[in-house]
């Protein structure tokens, strides 16, 4: 015979998430909890897919932490006083399950509308969609400096992680432009490479051509007739580049993705020089480079209005 554990099982997980809410926004999750049981039931007769103790549960998880984040970081004690900012304030600190809680939020805010718990909904006029500008981790200073000198100093790196690292580091090159770089497209006469689609020929400093000749150099030691700087032992019979799989984990002795290396050289070049001039040499579209921009001044930028 089927028993009702697992039923009771999923009301005592509903019953935990409620009991966390803190005590003035209790009742309201507490209905909004029943509402979502009862439509499960109507669901359930009229054939319709209901929904899951799962989905149930991680609404209720939702709402309890919004909860808690009015109370202790807002000081509101009444869902009455809840506005768009501080629906806006509690998403900004998940981007990823933006989508997810928005979903939630409007459901809960729509159920406590009927019942007149709330005058105005505040999830109404939200968007799925997070802001646009950039989200990513970066490098420190010191982070950067300790990669250079790791690339340029030490023997023991491997070429293909120096030369991915630094062309990511000084160059803002892209996975893609280094494993697709060819011989053909180094100039060593006029210190450039032409790296993807760029316009431009990018000029190599020093230590970028130091790590580019001990690439060649290990390229050399394969005895290949692969025209890619950079080859793998897979690739030394033919003539394609290394693959993605092998490219994405080129950098993992160094404890940094090559993505968020790139993205700390743009997110430089973009907040110090004009945002159109990176995107001409970088050959990307104008929008791209602006989700780069800080969304602040530097005060040392500012004139000195006290001065005068």
């Amino acid at each position: 015979m089927a028993t009702d554990q697992a039923e009771r099982l999923a009301a005592g997980r509903r019953q935990r998430r409620i009991l966390a809410v803190p005590d003035p926004l209790r009742p309201a999750v507490e209905a909004f909890a029943d509402f979502m049981i009862r439509s499960r039931e109507r669901s359930r007769r009229a054939g319709t897919l209901p929904r899951t103790d799962a989905t149930i549960e991680t609404a209720l998880a939702i709402v309890r932490d919004l909860s808690v984040f009015l109370a202790g970081e807002r000081g509101k004690r009444d869902w009455a006083l809840t506005d768009v900012h501080d629906l806006e304030a509690f998403l900004a600190g998940t981007l990823k399950a933006r989508k997810r809680r928005l979903v939630v939020l409007g459901q809960f805010f729509r159920f406590a509308r009927s019942r007149k718990i709330v005058l105005i909904d505040p999830a109404q006029g939200l968007t799925a969609r997070g802001p646009s500008g950039f989200t990513g981790a970066t490098l420190t200073l010191d982070q950067q400096r300790v990669l250079f000198r790791r690339w340029t100093t030490d023997p023991a790196v491997h070429p293909h992680e120096a030369l991915l690292g630094m062309f990511a580091l000084l160059h803002g090159a892209s996975s893609r432009e280094v494993k697709m770089l060819q011989s053909h497209a180094l100039d060593f006469r006029a210190r450039t490479a032409r790296l993807g689609a760029r316009p431009h020929p990018v000029p190599l400093d020093p230590a970028s051509r130091a790590v580019l000749e001990r690439c060649l150099a290990h390229r050399e030691g394969q005895r290949t007739d692969n025209p890619h700087v950079m080859v793998t032992r897979q690739t030394k019979s033919g003539r394609g580049p290394a693959s993605t799989a092998y490219v994405s984990h080129v950098l993992d002795a160094c404890g940094f993705p090559p993505r968020m290396i790139r993205c700390t050289r743009l997110l430089d070049l973009v907040n110090t020089m004009d945002p159109k001039l990176v995107a001409a040499a970088f050959g990307m579209d104008p929008e791209a480079t602006m989700i780069y921009l800080a969304d602040h001044v530097d005060p040392g930028r500012l004139p000195d209005l006290q001065s005068r």
